[in-house]
């Protein structure tokens, strides 16, 4: 049987839904029908790298450094130009990529060297939240442009469906939904219960509630201490916990301090045992100000935490208020508080279709069905 050659291509492998997906793709995709070549950037400074899961499944991507993350002419050239020799002496059918600068800069690649079907995937986007409203129009010029050499857009959420379609990136022919690849299987086992806890020295009864994710502008973890603060006057005598680092974590230890939180937050960096650290907590925050598909509250659900989140971007498709979760106003840290204190008194029933809705949206195996699926049914319409 003739392998189907794809070429992958995502700016980094930091830690995120992206990598995740991505990884998940090239490691689960069957290897008799499909044969995948990985390409990636380095990791920046303060952002945890996730190379030790591609390792672990076997994916070794081939490592571009030219590839970055940030606006660097000189090295972009380079990386497009690097891309373009690849993909010749490749020759993939199907070129996929992931996050923005890789999508501009893989899908120009393959464009130029004339590759049948260029696929490019938003995990969320870059229109809101990430800065003024001049950027943002910029972007999405760039992104209808880009849209015209893009044979499909794969959006990780409905919601980043019709926003794509609402700014007219693509006509709606060329858009499909395709939730992010996952395996939960661990997330769903209790077995792991009681040692994070017990690393912080946490006693079993003592409330934890936390937030996962970059410490960065984006996640506005900024609220989660507000709404640690406001728990605190309100007499709750349970303990916070931020799993991640990013730019901002001196900024958000001294605005700790400030708040006098010193004694009941940790700041834990990365982990990699996110399974144990889910399974210690009683309560997950996400505090964003844009989503795509956050993983961190996939997780959790699956992990039977209740979730509270900002109601942003693709978080009303996993979360509805009151059945599977809980939702209040973006930077709205008196809702939120409100909401933790209903979650933690969460009905059983609540936790039981969360995690069902987690375990069965996202079965890995039949994202991976799915994902063959789509990708085979492109090969005869290539543009």
């Amino acid at each position: 049987m003739r392998r189907v050659k794809i070429l992958r291509v995502i700016a980094r492998l930091n830690i995120g839904g992206p990598a995740v997906h991505v990884i998940n793709l090239c490691a689960g995709l069957d290897p008799q029908r499909f044969e995948t070549t990985l390409v990636c950037g380095g990791v920046g400074q303060h952002e945890g790298d996730m190379g030790y899961l591609a390792a672990a499944a076997g994916v070794h991507p081939v490592l571009m450094p030219a590839l970055q993350r940030a606006i660097a002419p000189l090295a972009d050239l380079a990386a497009l130009l690097q891309l373009y020799k690849l993909m010749r002496r490749i020759r993939p059918e199907i070129v996929d990529t992931h996050t923005f600068k890789a999508g501009a800069l893989g899908r120009v690649a393959a464009w130029l060297a004339g590759v049948p079907v260029r696929v490019h995937t938003f995990h969320g986007h870059v229109f809101q939240g990430y800065g003024g409203w001049l950027q943002s129009a910029l972007i999405a010029w760039l992104e209808r442009g880009l849209g015209r050499l893009t044979t499909r857009v794969f959006s990780v959420s409905q919601l980043v469906n019709d926003d794509l379609l609402a700014r007219r990136i693509v006509p709606a022919s060329k858009l499909r939904v395709f939730p992010v690849v996952l395996d939960l299987a661990p997330f769903a086992s209790a077995a792991l219960r009681g040692a994070f806890r017990a690393e912080l020295g946490i006693a079993a009864g003592v409330a934890l509630v936390g937030n996962i994710g970059r410490l960065v502008p984006i996640k506005n973890q900024a609220l989660f201490l507000q709404i640690a603060a406001l728990l605190v006057q309100r007499g709750f005598g349970g303990k916070f916990v931020l799993v991640g680092d990013g730019e901002l974590r001196a900024e958000l230890e001294q605005r700790a301090r400030v708040l006098q939180l010193s004694d009941r937050i940790y700041f834990c960096g990365w982990r990699r045992d996110l399974a144990g650290v889910l399974a210690d907590i009683d309560v997950m925050v996400n505090t964003s100000l844009n989503e795509g598909t956050p993983v961190a509250i996939i997780e959790a659900m699956a992990a039977r935490v209740p979730v509270v989140a900002t109601s942003v971007g693709g978080v009303p498709d996993l979360v509805i208020h009151g059945s599977t979760g809980f939702l209040v106003p973006a930077e709205s840290a008196e809702a939120c508080a409100d909401a933790v204190e209903v979650a933690l008194r969460t009905d059983p029933v609540l936790l039981d279709r969360a995690q069902r809705f987690a375990l069965e949206t996202y079965d890995l195996q039949r994202s991976l069905q799915r994902a063959e699926a789509l990708y085979l049914g492109l090969l005869p319409n290539a543009l």
